[in-house]
């Protein structure tokens, strides 16, 4: 048996993610949720490129900074 206190809390979370959902969905648009613009694949691939690049080069780079110091 759950006591009021319980109770109370497990209502109060249930509508606080009720309402988030409600209020933050705006009915399933393809990448309306994503923190980026998907609607020009060309500026979405280099994009792409580099943030991968990035990543992937960064070791070679710093690698490369250290070989050449005197």
């Amino acid at each position: 048996m759950m006591t009021p206190l319980a109770r109370m809390s497990n209502k109060l979370g249930r509508n606080v993610i009720t309402n988030f959902v409600r209020n933050h969905s705006h009915g399933g648009v393809p990448g309306e949720n994503l923190p980026f613009d998907i609607a020009n694949r060309y500026k979405l691939t280099a994009m792409f490129i580099v943030y991968v690049g990035s990543g992937l080069g960064a070791p070679f780079l710093i690698t490369r900074h250290q070989l050449l110091k005197k």
